[in-house]
């Protein structure tokens, strides 16, 4: 996948991103009506650093969170 504006980068991207992060729907939540059973999403980074400061920030309660709400989407570290 090419980059459309390269020259708005602060520094090149890594040629491999073999850290990632997988996000899927918990089973049983409606969502899943609407995007199917097997949806997933995979954000790949070049350092494990990057992946797990990702996955922090992906997992962490945000503001606008009402009380008792539960996160619908799972987050999972993967390799290549």
């Amino acid at each position: 996948m090419s980059i459309a504006n390269a020259h708005n980068l602060n520094q090149p991207l890594p040629t491999e991103r073999p850290f990632g992060i997988r996000v899927t729907t918990r089973p049983g939540d409606p969502f899943r009506l609407l995007i199917g059973k097997e949806w997933t999403r995979e954000h790949w980074f070049g350092s494990a650093l990057e992946r797990d400061e990702a996955l922090a920030d992906m997992r962490r309660r945000h503001e606008y969170s009402r009380s008792g709400d539960q996160p619908a989407l799972v987050y999972e570290a993967i390799n290549r």
